[in-house]
């Protein structure tokens, strides 16, 4: 019980010196100036208290040409909608509620009981005002989903790292997968050239998502900045194409490995052949053989 004490102030106390490092600097912070002022906080942890923060709205997220920035935001201190209808204010609460994922037009009239052509006058005065934006959805690429003006748009909105502009950078995931597939594979040739048996090389081999974030970042491929989170999406598809392992740690995270891809499969087998139950009864002579194989004319044809 005591340490589950200690570790609750010792989280209140980091996200004190957050928001307090954030107060400091009104232009914002990055993850940068968070590992200077606070250089023993894991990477985990911190993911934790930054979630929670721009959860309850102490904390907004920005992003720049190549960073993101979080900036403090008193929670005392909300938007005035200065010479505002009683139209604008509700329209306002309602997308307000919403939150970084935004609400569709057609929930905002639902809950507003506004018809079309009023609804639209409001949201384009909100918008001309810049109290609000709207933001296209990689979901539904024709519709477009309304947020405060000053919030970071949700990755289940923008499609996070992997979509610029509404297009899937499938070239910059490409890259990613290589060079994941690069450090993995680098660390399995270390651990064998260390020797000490295959048990202990085996062991040694396995990298976290934090080791492979840090060499990604220090690469600096990247323009944007890539969370620990998207390199862990990174490395499941390098699992799915049979280039690592993935296990469960102990202390329930997630370990990769490279491995060895699988044979190529013998041309023979995906052959109507390779694959006939009755293969060992085909012969030159009797009711089953290929002069007379359905099968095997519809696969040549």
């Amino acid at each position: 019980m005591s340490q589950a004490t200690s570790s609750n102030s010792e989280e209140i106390s980091n996200e004190d010196r957050l928001l307090e490092l954030a107060k400091a600097k009104p232009e914002g912070i990055s993850n940068e100036n968070i590992k200077q002022a606070i250089p023993n906080l894991p990477l985990e942890e911190l993911a934790l208290i930054i979630n929670k923060c721009l959860k309850n709205g102490s904390l907004e997220l920005f992003k720049t040409k190549d960073k993101l920035l979080y900036k403090y935001k008193d929670s005392s201190k909300k938007p005035a909608i200065r010479g505002a209808d009683n139209e604008e204010k509700v329209v306002f609460k309602i997308i307000e509620e919403a939150g970084n994922k935004g609400i569709w037009i057609r929930d905002i009239r639902f809950k507003s009981n506004l018809n079309m052509t009023q609804l639209n006058k409001v949201l384009k005065s909100l918008e001309t005002k810049k109290i609000i934006k709207a933001v296209k959805s990689v979901s539904a690429s024709k519709k477009k989903v309304y947020m405060l003006y000053d919030l970071e748009a949700d990755s289940s909105v923008t499609g996070g790292a992997w979509y610029q502009d509404q297009d899937f950078e499938s070239e910059f995931v490409d890259v990613l997968s290589q060079q994941c597939c690069r450090y993995l594979r680098q660390k399995w040739e270390d651990a064998n050239s260390m020797g000490g048996g295959p048990l202990l090389a085996r062991n040694r081999s396995y990298a976290t998502a934090q080791d492979v974030h840090k060499f990604i970042s220090e690469l600096g491929i990247s323009k944007i900045s890539l969370s620990v989170d998207d390199i862990e999406s990174i490395l499941y598809t390098v699992v799915l194409d049979n280039n690592a392992e993935r296990i469960v740690a102990t202390n329930g995270s997630f370990l990769y490995r490279a491995v060895n891809k699988f044979m190529q499969t013998p041309g023979i087998v995906t052959t109507t052949c390779g694959v006939c139950p009755i293969a060992s009864r085909c012969a030159d002579t009797g009711f089953i053989n290929p002069k007379v194989c359905n099968y095997f004319t519809e696969w040549l044809e």
